[in-house]
């Protein structure tokens, strides 16, 4: 198989990345073409091609669940992470356990739907301060919020 046909066939269905010869699976016009037509795609990509922030951003602009198939080394870096929740605000449930322990990094995935608290470290949803700041931004996020918490007066009056 030529990669001319490589690349015809997973433009059209990315999902054929996972059948195609290891050597399409490790290069990068052919990992990103898959990506870009279905981000699933990413789950067979040579791990080498897991690794490289552009692949990776480009499946979870198609479809944000594909971050669970990147490289640890992504999921550990801060920065790149950053990016993937400016794009796709669960990407925290991705994240490094190091980064749902980080205050920048779960706030602005908060910034973008206040769901995501579901997914910080239990140490953050006890913060009374850190609370206090993430129900400004999305009083929704209260439910996820630890139990000692949902009744605090000062939660429940700037969450509503």
């Amino acid at each position: 198989m030529n990669k001319e046909i490589v690349l015809k066939s997973v433009q059209k269905w990315g999902y054929n990345l996972k059948d195609v010869d290891d050597s399409f699976k490790k290069d990068k016009e052919v990992v990103l073409t898959a990506v870009k037509q279905n981000g699933y795609a990413l789950e067979y990509a040579d791990e080498s091609l897991k690794k490289d922030k552009e692949i990776v951003l480009e499946a979870i602009k198609q479809n944000g669940y594909s971050l669970q198939f990147a490289g640890n080394s992504l999921k550990r870096d801060k920065k790149f992470i950053l990016e993937a929740v400016k794009i796709w605000d669960y990407s925290i449930k991705y994240a490094d356990d190091s980064l749902k322990k980080d205050k920048g990094v779960v706030l602005e995935a908060i910034k973008q739907y206040g769901e995501a608290l579901q997914y910080a470290d239990n140490s953050l949803k006890k913060d009374k301060e850190f609370i206090l700041t993430v129900v400004k931004n999305s009083g929704y996020a209260v439910q996820f919020v630890d139990e000692t918490l949902k009744k605090d007066p000062d939660i429940i009056a700037i969450a509503n």
